[in-house]
Parts: C-alpha cells; sequence; structure tokens
C-alpha cells in the first residue's frame, strides 16, 4: 500500500492547529536565538543569566513544535502539549500587554493565536480526527 492511501484525514481545523503551534515554536526558538546572539555580541550584561534565558526559549520552543508535528500526523497525545502552550500563552500576552512599549502588538498577537489555538484544539472535528472521545461517548 502507498503512504497516501494510509493517511489519516486531516481537518481544516486540525492544520490551523498545528500551524498555531508551529507557528508560537517557531516564535519561542527564534527570542531564544536572538537573546543568545545578543548575549554573544553584547557585553554590557549578565552573560550566564542572558545564556539561561537564551537556552530555556529555546528548550521551551520545542513543546510546541513538537505538538504541532503531532497534531500534523494526527496523533492524540499532541493535544495535551498544544493545549497547555496556548494556557500557558495567555497570562504572557497579559503581560505584554501591560507593557508601555513595542511589547503590546506582540502581546495582541500572543493573545489572539492563543485563544485561535484553544478554540481550534477543542473543536469537536479536531477532537474526532485525534481519535478523542467526549465524555458519554460509546467507544465504536
Amino acid at each position: 500500500m502507498s503512504s497516501s492511501t494510509e493517511q489519516t484525514s486531516r481537518p481544516t481545523r486540525l492544520a490551523a492547529a498545528a500551524a498555531v503551534a508551529g507557528i508560537e515554536a517557531l516564535g519561542l526558538i527564534a527570542g531564544g536565538v536572538f537573546m543568545l546572539v545578543r548575549s554573544l555580541t553584547d557585553g554590557t550584561g549578565d552573560l550566564t543569566g542572558a545564556l539561561t534565558g537564551a537556552v530555556t526559549l529555546v528548550a521551551l520552543g520545542l513543546i510546541p513544535l513538537v505538538a504541532a508535528r503531532g497534531l500534523w500526523l494526527c496523533r492524540s497525545w499532541s493535544r495535551g502539549p498544544a493545549v497547555i502552550t496556548q494556557i500557558l500563552a495567555l497570562p504572557v500576552a497579559w503581560q505584554m500587554l501591560q507593557a508601555n512599549s513595542a511589547m503590546i502588538p506582540a502581546g495582541i498577537a500572543l493573545g489572539v493565536l492563543a485563544v485561535t489555538g484553544l478554540v481550534l484544539l477543542v473543536n469537536p472535528a479536531t477532537t474526532e480526527a485525534l481519535g478523542i472521545r467526549r465524555p458519554g461517548q460509546n467507544t465504536p
């Protein structure tokens, strides 16, 4: 059998949820790389703290990256890390909105992404495609 006949049908909402998680992953990883480069090239700060922050952001970026791949491949386990990522993004977005700086547009974007991701992840079409049963749903 070819792989195209074995593929599971992926609803648009599931693909969009994977894209949201992927965008968040890329943002975290890019932020970590930026912090790393900045800490190595800017000699005016706490190098250890900056490196720790950079490594932490890159490591945190791997969670939604793995979740995005799992969602794209219709793996049921991937919804948990994706939902947790969205929930954790909401207070971060709120803190960004409290700043009086250029972080406000980034906070708006992150908040929109997180809410969109949550809506997509709890959608019945998404849960069905992932093989997740709703409470009270009989097994086939």
